[in-house]
């Protein structure tokens, strides 16, 4: 058995942690966000932050698969690119902070910004800003800040997505092609810091075939028309996994 097999079969929580991927993929196929902010919580309980942040990276490569062709037809794609751009320029700034801060500050740090972005949706709160790329590179920076410290890219941008006014399936879409691209421009960028571990590419590999089914299936389940039912389903998932992610139930 290879040595990278067996140090993903010891590691204590293994049938959570997938079972957690798997759902967090259904949730993302249909939703187009949340995925993250369920599987990270639940991971760095059982692994290192920038361990969990680097296999849920890989894993989620498989979305370039099963969701990226059909939501970069209908993203905003300008817009979505402008995002990108500066998240990418800022993410190193906040893979500095996850370097320099103890473990369980990132932990903390994971479970409350989700806990924050679920209330903040529940409450209806949006980041409203004038069309235009200027506040999209704002969005952007403030992203790659936030997801650079915690793997959680998503919180700005979903609550700058659903503020746009744009019809559910093109929210769907940007958010998905953000989310899966910069899953991808995680990788290069906690190697070029020294927090890439072969730990975390054997975990990333084992959970990608997870992943992609359930994405696939929460693609399949789709449908325009059920936006509320989708956002409610993502809305409780979140909050489990933030709940049951912070440090305070780990002794």
């Amino acid at each position: 058995m290879p040595d990278w097999l067996t140090a993903v079969l010891a590691i204590d929580g293994l049938g959570i942690i997938a079972a957690t991927v798997l759902i967090a993929g259904i949730v993302y196929g249909f939703a187009g966000f949340g995925s993250a902010l369920i599987v990270l919580p639940v991971m760095s309980r059982y692994v290192a932050p920038e361990v969990a942040i680097a296999a849920f990276s890989l894993s989620a490569l498989a979305s370039f698969v099963t969701v990226v062709p059909g939501a970069w037809r209908q993203a905003d794609r300008p817009a979505t690119l402008q995002i990108l751009l500066a998240s990418l320029l800022i993410t190193p700034f906040g893979i500095l902070a996850l370097r320099a801060f103890p473990e369980e500050t990132i932990r903390w740090g994971i479970s409350g910004l989700a806990l924050v972005t679920l209330a903040a949706l529940i409450a209806g709160w949006r980041v409203s800003l004038p069309p235009g790329p200027l506040p999209r590179l704002a969005i952007g920076g403030a992203a790659g800040l936030a997801g650079g410290a915690t793997g959680l890219h998503g919180p700005v941008v979903i609550l700058f997505n659903l503020a746009s006014g744009l019809r559910a399936e093109t929210v769907r879409a940007n958010t998905a092609v953000f989310l899966t691209i910069t899953s991808l421009t995680m990788l290069p960028q906690l190697w070029a810091q020294g927090l890439l571990r072969t730990e975390a590419l054997g975990l990333g590999a084992a959970l990608l075939l997870l992943y992609a089914v359930g994405t696939a299936l929460g693609t399949r389940l789709f449908r325009p028309g059920y936006e509320t039912l989708y956002r409610s389903v993502a809305y409780t998932l979140i909050g489990l996994a933030a709940l049951s992610g912070l440090p305070l139930w780990q002794g």
